[in-house]
């Protein structure tokens, strides 16, 4: 009843950035949360920042004071900020959105050369 639609991925050098888009459609009144999670090679999927309905913010350890996660006032919309990123960011982002169940993207490549 959520589907999401990930844009932003790509390719940069190391200290570059980049910024995420993921869109909600269908019973987004039902979503209480939206974020993205991560999986680089070898590596379990990880949280790496979240945003409620209510503007609360939760960050990796990891991604704190380089990432910023918005939205728009609908929880339909969410933005990821990525700056001063590092070959160790590489990996496969997941917007993710969080109702009754979790709804998630299809991934997108983040790739951060040395």
């Amino acid at each position: 009843q959520v589907q999401l639609v990930e844009s932003g991925g790509g390719l940069v050098q190391a200290g570059g950035s980049l910024r995420f888009s993921c869109a909600a459609s269908g019973m987004v009144f039902s979503i209480d949360a939206m974020g993205w999670y991560r999986q680089a090679p070898g590596k379990q999927r990880e949280l790496v920042a979240v945003i409620n309905r209510g503007g609360s913010t939760n960050y990796a350890d990891s991604v704190k004071g380089r990432f910023t996660i918005s939205r728009v006032s609908a929880m339909n919309w969410v933005y990821l900020q990525m700056n001063s990123l590092n070959p160790e960011d590489t990996a496969i982002y997941y917007c993710n959105a969080q109702g009754a169940i979790h709804y998630w993207g299809k991934g997108t490549l983040v790739t951060v050369s040395s």
